[in-house]
This record gives structure tokens, C-alpha cells and sequence, in this order.
């Protein structure tokens, strides 16, 4: 075996080849993969081979895309056949929910680019001839341009793409450890000796946990074990190959809760386990005996499956079966691939916990291998990032969440919906207490966080729709004493990091865009990819004793502190601290703010000694050390306290107390994201994210280039040379019943012109307002747009920017 290498993969399944073709095609040659046993050997070979495109994110959606597009060339490259064939999906809609999710979907995929049509019964059954029994359909998903490819040979033909610009693979080869050594380089131990290299790339499928123990790390995934059976001839597929007829689509029926295609001469039926009766694989490791193996068949798991599916496909119970196919693959708690670096380790890259290596394949060998060859993504990839989960998804949650993921794979699912698995987990001492008072929770980074609070004879649960439900007027009240009297949002999740020493000042002015603020102020700032994208925003203060305190999304907690470790000095001067799970935050906010929080403390609030976008420390009740910003999500007068967790449970009932009498409410999630969308606030990971420039996302207030140098200058520098084409603007929309939600098309005289990136209802407005991501020549206001909602074309224009408020005048109070 050889002994160095530029980089090396790890795991010779589809995902594995996959990222070694796509490293070299990029130009690296000096690249190797190890695997264990044989090629395939994992799940890649016995996998269904399935390529859906179906995707309601518009990132996933060009991912699946670019997995069809590489393998269809594999064939013309390296002479190798992979087996696809391009018969279509189709998907049924036998409730109005169901078709009000494909009606949904139909804007974004033509937003994605993708061919989909919404197709009747009677057309629906022309294409799938044998579904004679579904008297409940209401119409049908159909996209013409999937299918199902052979998984052993599209494998072996990325794998000689490879080979043939360079790639070495070394087979029956298996790693037994990590180190690291002085110089920075990887070495990596295995049964056949050693091998040293610049970047360790990890996707051994089924061994990722036992990998990832390896190199210290907790993967959040475990395989699960899923089956399909393969029936013998029947006659109906027999003779509509004699006619020279087409292969029918790949069926997905919500009536039997898995899918039908042809294999040969009969047919593969693969129904979806459901919670109560998925299996789990390797929750401890991978057994020494396993390799290209099977387990034997579940039939009790998905007995109502199958007598369901022959109720609706009678020619599948008049035949018998050739073939039962158990076995495993990777799970993760959002059914999404962990792609992406490694949290705390450099060079070390993770492309594990994919659910479908054959449909995932093509795409993340070709965006991680961008990744790592020119440092970042042309595609936001960010719904794919291993940092996503944080410490809180150890291996019981991962247990829980992958058992509730695939068992309630086939079923509907909302927008915003929170699953009830492992919850609650982490919990704030304000918990009881919002509890009792009607909390409606969602989860945000493993934290309980109320979405919104259920009157007194109201059923504090969620109400999930495509449409308007009944707890949109309980929203629109916690919307009204916001901006008439005065709210309290618990806050507690947020991300909070602490950074200081010598260098602080230095350091963090070349990682963020705009100005450092200065003693007692607050700003927002943006660290940059290297191509101008947004990685992370942030609010920062500098404290009295010149600490900056930097403040960002719950989502974003392992992953940003991962972002700043890795580019802290090795001298020390900078001390980076996490200090989220230290400190809550409640937000009191409204034009009545200060008079709750004035009688609690005696830190002058007024504007002269407390001015909008300042910071203080001091006491408030009897809770010492919060720290007083004066900014809030929600553009009015307001304040967030940052107080140490111990203190929480006493704060809150003092807020509350000094409330009552100013008509303080509690106020949710869902309200602050109509506050937000009202004064034209971008939310990180959707109107901003690594794909889009700062100019892109209208962040130009918040961008100094004047400063001095920071990460991703350069980039912007160049596009605001060449022009920028696009930018994120505010429009309206006029809608009844349902809401513009996230990637949905936006149309000029008809024509496909741009996207929204997050939007929803605007309860002071009266009417949706969303951002748009638009031409440049079609951004300005008064332009008349349109934005299919569940189907139907709405009127929507461009406005401006803010259009609660436009002045600030209400924050500034």
C-alpha cells in the first residue's frame, strides 16, 4: 500500500466513490481510498438503487439534480453501464393535505428546475395501469425524469473514473485508527500498514459511529434495517414489454406507505417500517461477521403494508415471491446526510448518516469535493452540515429520533412541524412555569421553545397545515401587544460565545465585516465564506472590561464555534468561550418595556443614559451580572437580559409580575417571525446563507469595506466591480387561507423571474410579506409580481424595505 497520499477516503460504498471521482475531477490526483472488505460491500450493493427527486427545499432538490446529471454521463466517460432507467415517480394524493403539500411543491420545483406535473386520476392510472383499487386518489405527483440505477455498477464505474485520473484504491483494507501528527498532517493506521495525508475524508456507512469513535467524535447516526421484496413474473409487467410498452413509474402510494416498481419480469414492493416496528443495526458496532450480508425477513413489521398494497395492485398478491432483501443503512434524525467538516478536528471531512447512498451519492461527492478543493460551496449545503446537531444529539436521542424519522417516513409532514421523539431535552427553568401558562413547544437545537401560547380553554398543542389554522389569532394577539403594549420572549437558546485576551480586538476585526463596536455598544456583523457568502451572523457587544459577547442562532451553536476554533490563534492571545447553556435571555419588548423593567433595576433606561443599541450590566429583581442590550428581532423598544440560568426562574416571575398591570404578554416563535418579516430582519440560514453574498442578501449597511481586510473582501470587492445581478428585496403579497412559506417561484408577466427565501404572514400588515431573491432590474418597489400559493397565482409587488416602521423611530422610543 502506499504511503502517502493528498487525500484519503475512507469507505468504498457509492458515497465513497463517489467523492473520490469527484476529487478527481477536480484536478486531485494524489488521492486514495481504503476499504475494509470489496467495493459495495456495505449497502451500496443490495440498496432499491432509487433516485427521487422530490425535495421541498430548493438546495436538496439541485443536489438530487446533480446526482442524475453525473451518473448519466458515468456511462459515456468510462464505458462502464449503470444500469438507470428513466421511468418516472409517481406519487398519489388521496387527502387534501397531501395534495395541498404537492401543490406546494410545484412552485419550487420549477424553482429547482426540475420537471413535475400535478397529473389526474384518470392519468395517473394510464401511467400505472395495475393500481386498479385506489378509489380515494384526488390526484397525482409525477416526475418524469426519475428512476432506478443498478447501485454495484454505477459505483464501479465512479470508481474507475477515478482510477483512470489517478485515484488509487486499496481494497481489503481496513483503518484501525487516527493520529495526528506535529506537522498538521493525518496519519492513518490500518491493517496493511500506514498512510499519511494532508485531508481524511470519512464515509464508511454502517462503521460511522465506530469511525467516528475513532477520531473522537459522536456521529448521529445509526443504521436502521429496511427490507423490499422482489415478486416472481407477472403477467401484466410480461406483456406490457411485448408491446414494446415503457417501464411504468416508480409508485409511491400514502394508502400502503412504500413503493412499487418493475424488476425484471415482476415487481419490487419495498414498504416503510413503521416506529413501533423498525429494527435498529450495529447500535454497538458492527458485527465482526458482517460484510455483504443480509438479515432474514420481517414480514410481521409491514404485514399491514402488504395487505393494503395487494388491495389497491392486485397483481401483486396473485403472484409469488422470488426474493426477500434485508439488510442496513445509515439514519439521521432529519433523514438528511452529515456532509461537511468534521466539528473540532482540521482536514478531517465527514460524509456519513446517508439515507440512500446511491440517491446521494453523485451530489456529495461532487459538493463535498468543491468543498474541499476550493474552500467552499457554489450551493448552499448548509441542510447538510454534521455541525447542524449539537451535543445534545447523543447516541439515546440518535437512537429515538432515527426510530421516529424512518417510522413516519411515508406520512405527512408540515411546514414547521416538531416531532415528538425525545423531548423534552433540554430545558430552561422557565419551563414549568410557561408551561402552565399555555406554551405551545417547538424545539430549536435540542431546546423546548414555545412557538406560541395557548389561551386559557385552548388545547396547548400545535395545529400543523398548509393553511391557515385557528392558532393564527392567538399569534396575531402576541403580534398586537408587541407593538401596543409589551411582550416577553423567552430567548434562552440562543447561541452566546465570549471572546477575549490581547488579540480579541485584532482577531475577530479580520474575521467580521463590519466595525467592531466600542465599549457599551452593540452592532451586527457577518462572518463571510472566502466567497463573500454568509457563514454566520452575530450580534456583538463589547462588555465594560472589553469582552466581546457575540450572540447568534440556535441552530448555529457547534457549528459557528467549530468555524471560529479553527481560525484562532495558536499563540493564545484569544480566548473563545461557549458559554450557551450558562446564560438565558428573555427579551421584554414593546412600547411599555421600559416601564415593566425600570421598576426592576436601577440602570437608568432612559434614551439619555441608555441608548438605543447600548449594553449594560447590572442588576435586575434579584438576579446580578445580566447583561442589558438594547436590541431586539422584533423593531420596537425593547431590551434582551442575558442572565446567568440560576437566576431564571426568579426573573421571570418578576417580569411577569411587573407586567400584568402594562399588559405584558408571552409571546412565541411564530410571532416573531411575522415581528421580523414586518421590519425586513433576514434569517440566517434562509434569506442569508454560504451561497449568497453579503450584497446578494442586501446586507449592505452591516458591510465595511473600508476597514480594513476580513474574510471574504476580496470576493465582494470583485462582485460589486462586476455588478451584482440579484438581491434579496421585501415584497407583498395578497393572500387568503394560506401563506407563502420558503423557495416557492416568483413570476413577472409570467415568467419565472426569482425565489422567496422565508415569508409568511405579517399580522399589523394584514397580508403576507416575504423576501425575494430577485434581478437586480426587478427589485424596485412597485414592481407587480406574482407567487403561486398552493397552486393558485397571487398578486404580490416590491416594496420597500421595513415597511413597519421604516424609520426606527419605534426602537429608538
Amino acid at each position: 500500500m502506499q504511503t502517502h497520499a493528498r487525500a484519503v477516503v475512507i469507505g468504498g460504498g457509492c458515497v465513497g466513490a463517489a467523492i473520490l471521482y469527484g476529487l478527481t475531477r477536480r484536478g486531485w490526483t494524489d488521492v486514495a481510498l481504503l476499504e475494509r472488505t470489496q467495493l459495495t460491500a456495505g449497502s451500496t450493493w443490495h440498496a432499491a438503487g432509487l433516485i427521487p427527486s422530490y425535495a421541498r427545499s430548493i438546495n436538496i432538490g439541485r443536489m438530487i439534480a446533480k446526482t442524475i446529471e453525473i451518473y448519466e454521463g458515468l456511462e459515456a466517460e468510462t464505458g462502464q453501464h449503470v444500469g438507470w432507467h428513466k421511468c418516472g415517480q409517481l406519487r398519489i394524493a388521496n387527502t387534501r393535505d397531501r395534495l395541498d403539500e404537492y401543490k406546494s411543491y410545484m412552485s419550487v420545483a420549477a424553482v429547482q428546475g426540475i420537471r413535475a406535473e400535478l397529473v389526474t386520476p384518470k392519468e395517473a392510472r394510464e401511467l400505472w395501469p395495475l393500481l386498479e383499487n385506489n378509489t380515494d386518489m384526488l390526484a397525482a405527483l409525477y416526475h418524469p425524469d426519475d428512476g432506478h440505477i443498478a447501485p454495484a455498477d454505477v459505483t464501479q464505474a465512479m470508481a474507475k473514473g477515478a482510477r483512470d485520473r489517478g485515484a488509487k484504491i486499496h481494497l481489503n483494507t481496513e483503518v484501525k485508527g487516527f493520529e495526528r501528527l506535529a506537522g498538521g498532517e493525518w496519519k492513518i493506521i490500518t491493517n496493511n500498514g500506514e498512510i499519511i495525508c494532508e485531508h481524511v475524508i470519512s464515509a464508511t456507512g454502517n462503521y460511522a459511529r465506530q469511525t467516528g469513535a475513532m477520531l473522537g467524535l459522536e456521529i448521529p447516526a445509526i443504521p436502521i434495517l429496511h427490507q423490499y421484496w422482489i415478486t416472481d413474473a407477472v403477467p401484466e409487467v410480461v406483456e406490457r414489454k411485448r408491446q414494446g410498452l415503457p417501464e411504468m413509474p416508480i409508485l409511491r402510494d400514502e394508502g400502503f406507505e412504500g413503493y412499487l416498481r418493475e424488476e425484471g419480469d415482476g415487481l419490487m414492493f419495498g414498504p416503510y417500517e413503521k416506529t413501533e416496528h423498525l429494527k435498529l443495526f450495529a447500535e454497538n458496532g458492527v458485527p465482526e461477521w458482517f460484510g455483504a450480508d443480509l438479515v432474514e425477513e420481517d414480514f410481521d413489521a409491514v404485514a399491514w403494508n402488504w395487505e393494503r398494497a395487494m388491495d389497491l395492485v392486485p397483481a401483486l398478491g396473485r403472484v409469488g415471491i422470488k426474493a426477500n432483501v434485508r439488510g442496513p443503512f445509515q439514519m439521521t434524525a432529519d433523514e438528511l446526510p452529515l456532509v461537511g467538516p468534521a466539528w473540532g478536528l482540521e482536514n478531517v471531512w465527514i460524509a456519513e448518516g446517508v439515507p440512500g447512498g446511491i440517491l446521494w451519492g453523485g451530489a456529495i461527492g461532487y459538493y463535498l469535493s468543491e468543498r474541499i478543493v476550493e474552500g467552499a460551496n457554489s450551493l448552499d449545503t448548509s441542510e447538510l452540515d454534521p455541525r447542524r446537531f449539537g451535543n445534545y444529539a447523543n447516541k439515546e436521542w440518535t437512537r429515538q429520533k432515527v426510530r421516529e424519522s424512518w417510522g413516519t417516513h411515508a406520512e405527512l409532514h408540515y411546514p414547521g412541524q416538531d416531532m415528538p421523539a425525545a423531548r423534552p431535552q433540554k430545558t430552561a427553568p422557565s419551563y414549568d412555569i410557561l408551561t402552565r401558562r399555555g406554551a405551545v413547544w417547538g424545539v430549536l437545537n435540542g431546546w423546548e421553545m414555545p412557538n406560541w401560547f395557548a389561551p386559557e380553554g385552548v388545547e396547548a398543542r400545535d395545529q400543523y397545515s398548509w393553511r391557515w389554522t385557528q392558532k393564527g389569532h392567538y399569534v396575531a394577539d402576541e403580534v398586537r401587544a408587541v407593538r401596543t403594549a409589551v411582550g416577553l420572549v423567552e430567548m434562552t437558546p440562543m447561541t452566546k460565545f465570549e471572546v477575549s485576551g490581547p488579540g480579541a480586538e485584532a482577531w475577530l476585526d479580520g474575521i467580521l465585516a463590519n466595525r467592531l463596536p466600542k465599549i457599551g455598544r452593540v452592532n451586527l456583523s457577518h462572518h463571510l465564506t472566502k466567497n463573500g457568502g454568509v457563514q454566520a451572523e452575530y450580534v456583538v457587544s463589547r462588555l465594560e472590561d472589553g469582552t466581546f459577547y457575540l450572540i447568534s442562532t440556535p441552530r448555529a451553536e457547534r457549528w459557528n464555534f467549530d468555524d471560529l476554533s479553527k481560525l484562532l490563534p495558536k499563540d493564545g492571545s484569544v480566548e473563545l468561550r461557549n458559554v450557551t447553556d450558562q446564560r438565558g435571555c428573555f427579551t421584554v419588548v414593546g412600547p411599555k418595556a421600559r416601564e415593566v423593567l425600570q421598576g426592576l433595576t436601577e440602570i437608568d433606561l432612559s434614551n439619555e443614559a441608555f441608548p438605543w443599541f447600548g449594553v449594560k450590566t447590572g442588576t435586575v429583581g434579584l438576579a446580578s451580572d445580566v447583561r442589558l442590550l438594547r436590541v431586539n428581532y422584533e423593531g420596537e423598544l425593547g431590551w434582551e437580559l442575558y442572565h446567568p440560568l440560576p437566576y431564571q426562574r426568579h426573573l421571570l416571575e418578576a417580569l411577569l409580575a411587573a407586567g400584568a398591570p402594562h399588559g405584558l404578554r408571552l409571546v412565541g416563535l411564530h410571532a416573531l417571525e411575522s415581528l421580523r418579516l414586518e421590519k425586513s430582519y433576514r434569517a440566517m440560514y434562509r434569506d442569508m446563507n454560504p451561497e449568497l453574498t453579503a450584497w446578494e442578501s442586501s446586507l449592505d449597511r452591516f458591510i465595511r469595506l473600508d476597514k480594513g481586510d476580513f474574510i471574504g473582501r476580496a470576493a465582494l470587492v470583485r462582485q460589486q466591480q462586476d455588478g451584482v445581478k440579484r438581491r434579496s428585496v421585501t415584497i407583498a403579497i395578497d393572500t387568503d387561507g394560506a401563506s407563502s412559506l420558503i423557495h416557492e417561484g416568483v413570476y413577472h408577466e409570467g415568467r419565472l423571474a426569482g425565489r422567496i427565501t422565508s415569508g409568511g404572514y405579517a399580522y399589523t400588515l394584514g397580508r403576507d410579506v416575504a423576501f425575494a431573491l430577485l434581478p437586480v432590474e426587478l427589485g424596485v418597489p412597485g414592481t407587480e409580481l406574482e407567487v403561486p400559493i398552493l397552486g393558485e397565482i397571487r398578486k404580490a409587488r416590491v416594496i420597500a424595505d421595513s415597511p413597519y416602521d421604516p424609520q426606527a423611530l419605534r426602537g429608538r422610543m
